[in-house]
């Protein structure tokens, strides 16, 4: 079984930054693609970025060139660098660890972009 941990949501001003981190437990991290997704009050969870095991990255097209997403496999650690954030990426942010036909899910971390 394979545990999640999300955690660097918060509170951030337009424009602001802010470094989400999912840590994995177990030994499959770094054979497995890695995502982060989001999910808006009132809307459906979606794709915000992927990277492989290899370090192959994609990104949904309203985060690219702000959203970065990374990976440590000495530290079985995910991250999502998040730049010039707006509004509309206020969401529940969650950690996805996709193995062959296996997925898990962390709990999620709340990111929200007000002034």
């Amino acid at each position: 079984q394979v545990q999640l941990v999300e955690s660097g949501g918060g509170l951030v001003q337009p424009g602001g930054s802010l470094r989400l981190s999912c840590v994995a437990s177990g030994s499959i991290f770094s054979s497995s693609v890695m995502g982060w997704y989001r999910q808006a009050p009132g809307k459906e969870r979606e794709l915000v970025a992927t990277i492989t095991s290899s370090g192959i990255t994609n990104y949904e097209d309203s985060v690219k060139g702000r959203f970065t997403i990374s990976r440590d496999n000495n530290k079985n650690t995910v991250y999502l660098q998040m730049n010039s954030l707006k509004s509309e990426d206020t969401a529940v942010y969650y950690c996805n660890l996709k193995f062959i036909l296996r997925f898990f899910w962390g709990q999620g971390t709340q990111v929200t972009v007000s002034s």
